[in-house]
């Protein structure tokens, strides 16, 4: 995961609260891990308190739109019995897509706070900006790169075994080996053991 928009340098600094979210929200992702789906995991936090979690589920549910975020978007306003959630933030270890950076806006997020960078479908920088948009009604804070390193690593040897798997999957399976012929017929070698000189019997007395 790399992240192609900012500067680290220009990053804000981390603070030991957001940490703290993220390191749960890890741990929320080695749950999806340890059930075969792609590591990413969500904490959705309210006044230093936890509200709700979820990690990645779409293919144990088959539910496309089971993003690690949606499920704790969804956990949270079912507890709070609200669609709006003006007052939370959600960490993730990995920059939202569309779909889900449009529903943390559409549930008035404060803040989105995210680990990894995705070059391929993150929405909050690298391939669109959709938090950035003037036009629409709700503007939601949004910080990238926070324990990117550990979140991008643990996506990064996930998809490693993948695809080392799916490639031992694609080989043949090996036939052990049949012993040739001569060796098949060369007489077994019995081991010799060490030959030993009998002593002579003691002679008999003659008896008169």
């Amino acid at each position: 995961m790399s992240e192609p928009l900012l500067d680290p340098e220009a990053r804000p600094p981390v603070s030991p609260a957001d940490e703290h979210a993220m390191r749960l929200a890890l741990d929320q992702a080695l749950n999806a891990e340890l059930i075969g789906e792609v590591p990413v995991g969500a904490v959705i936090m309210r006044h230093g308190q936890v509200i709700a979690t979820g990690y990645n589920r779409p293919i144990t549910t088959n539910d496309p739109t089971a993003h690690a975020e949606l499920v704790a978007l969804r956990h949270a306003a079912t507890l709070l019995e609200n669609y709006r959630l003006p007052e939370c933030e959600l960490f993730v270890t990995l920059e939202p897509c569309a779909m889900c950076a449009m529903a943390l806006m559409h549930a008035r997020f404060k803040r989105v706070v995210f680990g990894a960078w995705d070059p391929k479908t993150g929405a909050a920088g690298s391939v669109v900006d959709l938090f950035a948009q003037p036009q629409l009604n709700h503007q939601t804070a949004v910080q990238g790169g926070v324990l990117a390193e550990p979140c991008g690593q643990l996506l990064r040897e996930f998809f490693a075994r993948r695809r080392a798997e799916q490639k031992a999957r694609r080989q043949p399976p090996q036939t052990a080996a049949l012993p040739s012929p001569a060796a098949s017929e060369a007489p077994e070698v019995i081991p010799t053991g060490e030959a030993s000189e009998l002593e002579p019997d003691p002679p008999t007395p003659h008896l008169d």
